[in-house]
C-alpha cells in the first residue's frame, strides 16, 4: 500500500465504515430518526457551500444551515403544493446573504434541499428496500469507479473539471451499478428494467460528483471541508447520492413502483 495511488485508501476505508454504520442504523430506523439525520446532513452541506462560495460569511453559514435543515425536515409533513416553495425559500434567502456567486449558490442550495427531501420521500414513501437499492447503487458506483480508475487508469473522463476521473473508472461504476440492479431485480422479481434504472442512477450519481467538482474548481477549493477524513466534507461524500436521489425523485413523479 506504499504506492502513491493508494495513499488515501486507509483513511477512506475507515471513514466509510463509520459512515456506513451510522447510515445503516438511520435507514433501518426510518421515520423521524432518518428524517432528522438527512435534515442535519443537508444543513452541514449548506454550511460547507457558504464557506466555499463566500468564506467571509461564517456566521451566515450557520444560520442558513439551520434554516435549510428545518425546511427539509418540515417539507415531508406539508401539503404537496407547499413542498417546493418551502425547499426553495432557504436558497433564495441565502442568495441574498452571500456576497458573490449568488446564482451558483442558489442553484446548488436548491439541489441540496430537494435531494434531501428525495431521500426522505424514497425511504418513507417507497420503502426500506428502495432506499437500500439506491445506496447500494451509489456505493457500488463509487467503489468500483475508484478501484477501476486506480488499477486500469487510461484517458481522463473530463480533465478540466475532475482531473482524477478516468473513463475506466466511469465505466466500472456503470458495470457495478448494473450488477446491483440485476441482484435486486432477481431478489424482488422486478424484471430487467431495474438494471437500466440502476445504470441511469449511477450516471446521475456521477453527474452529481462532476457538478460538485466543477463548483469546487470554480472557487479554487480542494475539498468542501475536512469533516470526513479521506473524503473531505459532506458535499464531497454525498454529491453522488444527491444526484441519484434527484433522479429517482423525478422518476417517481411519473411511475410509482411500490415497496420493494
Amino acid at each position: 500500500m506504499s504506492d502513491g495511488r493508494w495513499s488515501d485508501l486507509t483513511a477512506r476505508v475507515l471513514s466509510a465504515v463509520v459512515l456506513v454504520a451510522i447510515g445503516a442504523v438511520e435507514v433501518w430506523l426510518g421515520g423521524l430518526w432518518f428524517e432528522t439525520f438527512i435534515a442535519a446532513a443537508c444543513g452541514i452541506m449548506i454550511w460547507e457551500l457558504v464557506r466555499m462560495v463566500d468564506p467571509q460569511r461564517s456566521g451566515v453559514a450557520v444560520q442558513l444551515s439551520v434554516l435549510t435543515g428545518v425546511a427539509v425536515l418540515l417539507a415531508n409533513y406539508l401539503p404537496p403544493v407547499a413542498t417546493l416553495p418551502v425547499l426553495i425559500a432557504p436558497a433564495l434567502v441565502g442568495a441574498g446573504q452571500v456576497a458573490r456567486a449568488r446564482g451558483t449558490y442558489a442553484l446548488f442550495a436548491i439541489w441540496i434541499a430537494v435531494a434531501g427531501f428525495g431521500f426522505i420521500s424514497i425511504r418513507e414513501n417507497m420503502g426500506f428496500g428502495w432506499m437500500v437499492w439506491l445506496i447500494a447503487v451509489v456505493v457500488a458506483t463509487d467503489v468500483a469507479g475508484y478501484f477501476a480508475g486506480k488499477t486500469i487508469g487510461g484517458p481522463k473522463f473530463w480533465p478540466k473539471v475532475s482531473p482524477k476521473k478516468t473513463w475506466s473508472g466511469t465505466a466500472g461504476g456503470w458495470v457495478a451499478a448494473a450488477v446491483v440492479g440485476a441482484a435486486f431485480a432477481v431478489y424482488a422479481s422486478l424484471g430487467v428494467g431495474l438494471v437500466l434504472i440502476s445504470v441511469l442512477a449511477s450516471m446521475a450519481s456521477q453527474a452529481g460528483d462532476i457538478v460538485e467538482s466543477a463548483t469546487k474548481r470554480k472557487f479554487g477549493v480542494k475539498d468542501s471541508s475536512d469533516l470526513i477524513p479521506g473524503h473531505g466534507g459532506f458535499l464531497d461524500r454525498f454529491d453522488g447520492m444527491m444526484g441519484a436521489s434527484l433522479l429517482v425523485l423525478i422518476a417517481s413523479l411519473f411511475y410509482a413502483p411500490g415497496e420493494m
